[in-house]
């Protein structure tokens, strides 16, 4: 009966969160309207969500997102450096990244932080879900880059998502 009523908890609490850092105001209308709309969401999308959300270790999740958080300053600085030396230091490249997650929401995940990091973007998943092509703007190996990705980013989340039975 609660999961009727309250189907993805941490979604509701994310969204009512956003909500408020959205409006950049805390008064105790936006609250409720934050709070609002992060239960309405998820209820009214209860159908488009194959199964429900497990999350194994949710502390790891919230050390990931502080990770991906300083990822995405770093690199933003590192990007402003690479754009004011120039082009000559650009080495961009398309890099296949072998995935062992089997998670939809993992994958999507694990691509929208890639995306969200300056200087990489996910460019393409394979039909099969097991490669993941990232368009890297300063690639010096490929290897490294792809086992930078799946050291920071692939196995947090292959622990907070699918941890083993």
């Amino acid at each position: 009966m609660l999961s009727r009523l309250l189907p993805h908890p941490l979604l509701t609490l994310a969204l009512a969160l956003t909500w408020v850092l959205l409006v950049n105001s805390f008064t105790p209308g936006q609250a409720l309207l934050g709070v609002l709309l992060g239960w309405a969401i998820p209820v009214f999308t209860r159908r488009f969500w194959p199964d429900r959300v497990r999350i194994a270790r949710p502390w790891w999740l919230v050390f990931f997102l502080l990770k991906v958080l300083w990822d995405i300053l770093v690199a933003n600085v590192a990007v402003a450096a690479l754009i004011l030396g120039g082009q000559r230091f650009a080495r961009p490249a398309f890099v296949p990244v072998p995935l062992e997650l089997r998670s939809e929401l993992a994958i999507s995940i694990l691509a929208n932080t890639v995306s969200l990091t300056p200087g990489t973007v996910s460019a393409w998943l394979s039909p099969d879900r097991r490669t993941l092509i990232v368009h890297g703007l300063r690639v010096t190996s490929a290897d490294a880059l792809a086992q930078e990705i799946k050291t920071r980013y692939e196995r947090p989340l292959r622990d907070i998502f699918e941890p083993p039975c």
